[in-house]
């Protein structure tokens, strides 16, 4: 059964998007595979870290405290 819910994965994938798919479509409960989850766990943590650093790093430089900014750039 596993193979079927890996196709059924997959044709999610496709259609909304590798993001959207593990983020917003499914946690996929029935599916009783452990690696999957973990590292369909590890892939939305990672993703989550990745956003929050940028949105971090993008306030930094919008308030004037990045490192490399320089007034006459503008």
């Amino acid at each position: 059964m596993d193979g079927e819910h890996f196709e059924y994965v997959r044709a999610r994938i496709n259609q909304e998007g590798f993001h959207y798919c593990f983020a917003n479509y499914s946690s996929f409960p029935e599916i009783k595979d452990e690696k999957f989850h973990e590292l369909r766990k590890q892939y939305l943590k990672a993703a989550n870290e990745l956003e929050k650093y940028v949105n971090e790093k993008a306030q930094d430089y919008f308030m004037g405290v990045d490192e490399d900014f320089e007034e006459d750039e503008f």
